[in-house]
């Protein structure tokens, strides 16, 4: 996100701008909480995780009072054009704001999920994947040294896109996501084997939002089974440590590309879209077709675990 503000902030001014940044999202709107940014105050935060901005949650912006409350403070302040980087709850809170204040506004995709429809890739998804990666590794390490059957639970609450991909990157012999349904018979089937059959180490990736629970769930639901009460069985969710860190080159470059792109799009006058990467190539799409439409993962990488394992 810092790689992101830094480029819009620098497009934007490079424009004859004046350019403000929000602190903490939307509740920072409705507060007036407000920084006049320059080339300077956005120097030295492209390698920082996080955002420099920070981030809230905002009760108060749900409501139509709310929203106004913010519009009021945009108008004080003499703001004409806001730049919203978030994921799908982000957008669609823009979208809202768009349809009743007419305030123009441009979205960029941030979320670690990589579920925002309009994108390949989301700003921090690189990030979050390859942290994912680096953990299985080390844990891997671990489970081969004790012959220990290991499931990894890594985010995705709706989407299956850093467990599919760390699954492949991180050699996990199973791979469990949402899109997919979860069979724990099949699934208590196959690690036997795989366990029974000299194979003493095993990494399973599994998606916090796997319909059956998630990690800790399937793991009971393993201990339960007499077949394996002799496979040392243990459970790791990385949780937020994937959430966090400095970006990679991949997503620096991503998140620089966008912020560009977005301040462009505010300069030829379009409004209530998100900028994405689709094949390489810059696209606009509409808000409210972000996140109301669902992004597909690629079934041939599922297939491809099974090929791998």
């Amino acid at each position: 996100m810092n790689a992101c503000l830094r480029a819009a902030a620098r497009k934007a001014l490079t424009a004859g701008k004046r350019v403000f940044g929000i602190r903490r999202g939307y509740q920072g709107m409705i507060e007036g909480d407000f920084v006049e940014l320059s080339n300077e105050s956005v120097s030295n935060i492209i390698q920082k995780g996080g955002t420099v901005l920070k981030s809230a949650r905002s009760t108060d912006f749900r409501t139509p009072e709310g929203r106004a409350r913010a519009a009021a403070k945009l108008q004080k302040q003499g703001i004409d054009g806001l730049i919203a980087i978030g994921g799908d709850g982000t957008l669609a809170g823009a979208a809202v704001f768009y349809d009743e204040h007419r305030i123009p506004l441009v979205g960029c995709p941030g979320t670690i999920d990589n579920d925002l429809y309009g994108t390949d890739e989301t700003i921090g998804y690189d990030t979050a994947l390859n942290t994912a990666i680096q953990n299985i590794d080390k844990i891997r390490d671990t489970a081969d040294a004790h012959d220990r059957l290991f499931l990894v639970e890594v985010m995705g609450r709706d989407a299956g896109f850093i467990a599919l991909n760390s699954g492949i990157g991180g050699g996990a012999e199973m791979v469990l996501i949402p899109e997919t349904l979860t069979d724990i018979n099949k699934i208590k089937t196959h690690i036997h084997s795989l366990m029974a059959d000299k194979h003493r180490s095993s990494i399973v990736v599994v998606a916090e939002g796997e319909e059956l629970g998630g990690a800790s769930v399937i793991a009971d639901a393993l201990r339960a089974d007499a077949k394996f009460v002799d496979i040392d069985l243990r459970v790791c969710i990385l949780g937020h440590t994937q959430r966090g860190g400095s970006p990679s080159a991949r997503d620096r470059v991503l998140a620089s590309r966008l912020g560009v792109a977005a301040v462009e799009a505010l300069l030829d006058g379009h409004a209530n879209v998100m900028v994405g990467l689709v094949d390489n190539q810059i696209r606009l799409t509409p808000s409210r077709n972000v996140y109301t439409r669902k992004k597909s993962i690629n079934f041939e990488l599922l297939g491809l675990t099974t090929l791998l394992n």
